[in-house]
């Protein structure tokens, strides 16, 4: 029963999930594990529903100060031709701001470029993606990271979607919750400039849908070590249609949301008209969001219909292929991420996932009382047990592949697609 802002924890996992050995050898399960290191819920009670701790996100902007280094990468993918952007932690502020980048945010020199930025420590870190159109310098994300951050034990790093976070648009090749390819070449070079680093992925929102599919299509041969997804928003289809169906999902959430990806493409203005077959006018009198994804997603990735790709996009089917130990945190009251779109059954067939919902907390909202955040608990918990209480050696010989067999021979790919991912 919830009360005074107290919120309801609830787990669903597989009555078999996947056993984790302990550095000294002490056996647990998974969901062991991520029941131990999510900590009861305890929200700001004048926050009391979703709609209250989703709208404060826009009103409170108080986050802990995370600075930033910029390293641009060029696609090694022809398919996915352009160039995208990757912010690294650093613990040092900067001497001079760079208007041209968030806050808190320069480029690395020429010469740190040059010198090699890799090292051979075995500090943990983190491969972050964040929510639609935003960016390293999310509130959510920094109450998110920072705890990991401040203890001096990790490092972390952001995969800008192209053109969020001011980062520049060089081709007619933009992103959508597909967009795995920019993430599965930064791990492939993090692997090789920090070789022994373990690797670790966090997600938030779109950006946990990215993470899933990631994840999922990387199956048995995946470079990361554990993952957390927090609000990911599943089943594209099912969410959109929950917005559309009342007054303030509708009139407030897709229209912010939609708004917002406008805004974006406004100010790529001219690189959309040079790189692109879209039009600026019929852009600038869109007001939903899936009245954009209409429009450009359709048009760039050739889908028939919004639907369409809110189907092949969503990462509901995703999760079944997932081969590492791995948390989604959504919330009940989330009414972007609708409770409906959850893949409850797919996270129960799966013992290498867990899906944690709590009844408060709205959108990445989470406040305490305070103006913390509460999901930046259950990430710094969670991501400290795998990487230094768990032996996550052992897990690298269970795993198994993506496919299942049924009956007469027939197999089923959660990861089979109507649009082809060139995985190489």
């Amino acid at each position: 029963m919830e009360w005074f802002g107290r919120a309801n924890v609830d787990f669903h996992a597989s009555a078999t999930p996947i056993k984790i050995s302990e550095k000294d050898g002490s056996p647990r399960t998974l969901l062991d594990i991520c029941q131990e290191t999510v900590p009861p819920c305890q929200l700001n009670p004048l926050l009391f529903n979703g709609h209250l701790q989703t709208c404060w996100t826009a009103a409170n902007k108080e986050a802990p100060p995370v600075h930033y280094k910029r390293q641009i990468f060029e696609a090694e993918h022809s398919g996915y031709s352009g160039s995208f952007t990757v912010d690294f932690f650093t613990p040092d502020e900067a001497d001079e701001v760079d208007e041209t980048l968030p806050e808190r945010t320069t480029y690395f020199s020429d010469e740190e470029l040059a010198s090699g930025i890799g090292s051979d420590d075995a500090r943990p870190m983190l491969v972050v993606l964040h929510g639609l159109s935003g960016g390293s310098h999310e509130v959510y994300l920094r109450h998110g990271i920072s705890p990991l951050l401040e203890s001096g034990a990790w490092e972390a790093c952001v995969v800008n979607s192209r053109g969020c976070a001011m980062s520049k648009i060089t081709t007619g090749i933009l992103y959508n919750a597909r967009a795995t390819w920019d993430t599965r070449q930064l791990v492939r070079y993090l692997r090789k400039t920090f070789p022994n680093r373990p690797l670790f992925g966090l997600g938030f929102s779109l950006g946990a849908c990215i993470l899933t599919n990631y994840l999922g299509e990387e199956g048995a041969n995946c470079p990361l070590k554990a993952a957390i997804a927090c609000a990911n928003p599943w089943n594209l289809e099912l969410s959109s249609k929950a917005l559309k169906r009342t007054f303030i999902g509708h009139n407030l959430y897709s229209r912010v949301l939609g708004t917002a990806m406008k805004k974006l493409a406004e100010t790529h203005r001219t690189e959309i008209e040079k790189f692109t077959d879209l039009s600026m006018e019929e852009l600038t009198k869109l007001t939903y969001l899936y009245e954009f994804d209409r429009v450009v997603q359709c048009a760039a990735w050739g889908y028939p219909t919004e639907d369409a790709y809110y189907r092949d996009a969503s990462s509901v089917d995703s999760v079944l292929a997932i081969r590492i130990p791995y948390l989604a945190i959504n919330c009940t009251d989330d009414p972007i991420s609708a409770a409906e779109s959850w893949p409850v059954g797919e996270i129960k067939a799966n013992p290498y996932a867990v899906l944690c919902g709590t009844s408060l907390g709205g959108h990445l909202g989470w406040f305490e009382i305070g103006g913390g955040r509460w999901h930046s608990k259950p990430i710094t918990n969670f991501f400290n047990y795998m990487a230094f209480k768990a032996d996550l050696t052992k897990i690298e010989t269970e795993k198994k592949d993506n496919t299942r067999t049924y009956h007469a021979g027939a197999e089923f790919d959660p990861m089979r697609r109507k649009m082809a991912v060139p995985l190489a």
